[in-house]
């Protein structure tokens, strides 16, 4: 089977893109990155791709006068590349309804929480606010709304007592290294349909046993 060729877009330091690249060299993965893309560039995501002997591209959104010619580009440079999933990682761009429905069911995105919930930014500051005992990542299908579409890979992380934004961040990070170049994989040996507003994944048992936090077998010793 032909791999599939994935496209990566970000606008920061790109340590999902990495992942992706380390997985990509790993016998059996299903798909290859055939450009990464930035509309910063100074992003250093760009100098990840480059050590890697990957294409770049550069759209810069600050030369375009409005949304649909900036989108207009980044399409014209996707389509050159024959990218065939767009991978968002870090991209810190709204997309429009123009160019989510242009890569319907083949634009995804990585989020640091357990969508639905926490959607949108300062999601660690959020959670750690609100006391929950659980977050994590989500990689899901793009949809018109902001951090929304069908769920493809989910990580749950334990939230600690004594967590900080950055110590809470830097261990969803971890989770989001694992599930992204999962969610892509699966994509690309097509065992991954949507239904409706779901997603079904062909011969993926569900996980056993039980998350609790704090650890009872722990907090009662």
């Amino acid at each position: 089977m032909a791999k599939l060729k994935a496209a990566v877009l970000l606008s920061g330091s790109g340590t999902n893109l990495q992942a992706l690249i380390d997985a990509s060299a790993r016998p059996g993965y299903g798909a290859e990155i055939v450009t990464v893309i930035a509309n910063r560039p100074d992003a250093y995501g760009l100098v990840r791709a480059q050590n890697a002997g990957l294409p770049t591209d550069v759209v810069r959104h600050r030369e375009f006068a409005e949304r649909a010619s900036f989108e207009a580009a980044l399409h014209e440079a996707l389509t050159a590349r024959g990218a065939e999933l767009v991978c968002l990682a870090g991209f810190m761009r709204v997309l429009t309804a123009w160019f989510v429905e242009r890569w319907m069911n083949r634009l995804i995105n990585i989020h640091p929480s357990l969508l639905p919930v926490f959607k949108g930014l300062e999601v660690h500051e959020r959670v750690i606010a609100a006391g929950v005992r659980f977050t994590g990542c989500t990689v899901h299908y793009v949809r018109t709304d902001v951090d929304a579409g069908p769920i493809i890979v989910q990580g749950a992380v334990p939230v600690h007592g004594d967590d900080t934004p950055q110590t809470l961040q830097a261990r969803v990070l971890e989770a989001e290294h694992r599930c992204y170049p999962l969610a892509v994989d699966l994509i690309a040996k097509q065992r991954v349909r949507v239904v409706g507003d779901l997603v079904q994944i062909d011969g993926a048992p569900p996980p056993t046993g039980h998350l609790i936090n704090p650890d009872p077998d722990r907090a009662t010793s």
